[in-house]
């Protein structure tokens, strides 16, 4: 008989925005008048830029002419694509990358969540907590995380960011095989400074440790001194994979393109010891096998972010949210909540006032308020006491919500 992966069984009933869904739905089932704003789920409510959608029409009439009709492209990506890559997002910066480092996915959530393949189920991971959920449920997957117990799995090292360390993920005391590293942070907002992210290069030289760098959110980052890239650090080329995506840069959500960069000094060793052998071939083989490459509309509409013209739409729509972000920022930390995050990414990180539990926070402000929230224990155990609130809504709606958050909290005390 066929036996399941038994590893499937460790992990929650459901992922924690499924929960989320749930639990809204069944206000909206008693409450059908009630009229729900979410500021929980990161999805982008603006449109795709002019520039973008003209390419990806343009895309779809190259494909009804036999002249410039496109199949299967390459697995790595469009060359046309990885190039306007290096070119716009690494070169400015000081980094040399080369287009054979660069690998077209259809959204860093395949590719954090796959690049575990690469490595022995049996590395041990660290993971800064709280942290994007699909970093330790996709290790769950594999037997990587080992067991459950007391909220925390086995395998994993937990690495605080909290209030007590301003956020700042402090280096372990003991060597770890993968690190996954999120700037700017989903959930929290927060940012690393070039100063402590070398920190965590000089750690992955030192012990050999590999790092995933989630650089999903780098497009928000408003502080020049803040790096946008892994690779601005010194030796991080050796020790790190790094990962991009269009989803809230761009509005990709629903187009689906992003990028993941595996430098050619990357290596890792043979359970012997006796090689260290180069991971960016093995990611070629693996994409080749399991992956028949983005769609050739999604690239073309990647690529046109890249234009002048795609660079002001981009922006201009980066800013909408930012702005959106400040306001929320203020307002909330005018009714007397901590709020973190906001500046330099797309996501507030909020402290529950007087200590409560963040999931009943959650439903108080459901039930209160009617405005969605995550609540922070979904991210790891330094979650509970927080919500995150995403900045992606329609400004009316952030407006709106701010206003009835503001008379549900006035009217609790």
């Amino acid at each position: 008989m066929a036996l399941i992966n038994d590893h499937y069984l460790k992990l929650t009933k459901n992922y924690l925005f499924a929960d989320i869904a749930k639990k809204v739905n069944a206000f909206k089932v008693s409450h059908p008048r009630s009229e729900v704003i979410s500021l929980g789920i990161g999805d982008v409510t603006q449109p795709l830029c002019p520039a973008v959608t003209e390419a990806m029409h343009k895309a779809v009439d190259d494909l009804a002419t036999k002249e410039r009709f496109h199949g299967y492209g390459p697995e790595q990506g469009y060359m046309w694509l990885r190039e306007a890559i290096v070119k716009n997002d690494f070169l400015p910066r000081g980094v040399h990358i080369d287009p054979s480092e660069v690998f077209i996915n259809d959204g860093a959530k395949s590719d954090t969540g796959n690049i575990g393949e690469l490595v022995r189920w049996d590395n041990s991971i660290g993971v800064t907590d709280p942290i994007y959920p699909v970093y330790i449920d996709s290790n769950v997957m594999i037997g990587r995380a080992g067991v459950m117990k007391d909220g925390q799995w086995s395998n994993v090292t937990y690495i605080p960011c909290s209030e007590a360390n301003n956020f700042v993920p402090q280096i372990p005391d003991r060597r770890v095989d993968i690190i996954y590293l999120c700037y700017p942070n989903n959930p929290t907002g927060t940012v690393i400074t070039k100063e402590e992210l070398k920190k965590w290069v000089n750690y992955a030289l030192k012990n050999e440790t590999l790092i995933f760098y989630d650089a999903a959110y780098e497009a928000y980052i408003q502080d020049e001194s803040i790096p946008h890239s892994i690779y601005e650090i010194k030796g991080a080329r050796k020790v790190a994979i790094e990962f991009h995506s269009y989803s809230k840069t761009a509005g990709f959500t629903g187009v689906r393109c992003g990028y993941t960069v595996v430098p050619k000094e990357l290596t890792a060793t043979t359970i012997d010891g006796s090689e260290r052998l180069p991971l960016n071939p093995m990611w070629l083989r693996r994409q080749s096998t399991k992956f028949n490459g983005t769609s050739y509309i999604s690239q073309r509409a990647a690529e046109a972010i890249y234009t002048p013209e795609g660079k002001r739409q981009v922006k201009a729509t980066i800013g909408y949210y930012m702005d959106n972000a400040l306001m929320m920022r203020n307002a909330l930390t005018r009714l007397g909540l901590k709020v973190y995050g906001g500046e330099n990414a797309p996501y507030l990180w909020v402290k529950t006032p007087g200590n409560t539990d963040s999931w009943k926070f959650f439903e108080q402000m459901l039930y209160g308020a009617q405005v969605v929230c995550t609540p922070g224990v979904g991210f790891g155990p330094s979650g509970e006491g927080f919500v995150r609130l995403t900045s992606f809504g329609e400004r009316d709606n952030c407006e709106e919500a701010l206003h009835r958050i503001g008379r549900w909290m006035n009217e609790r005390l």
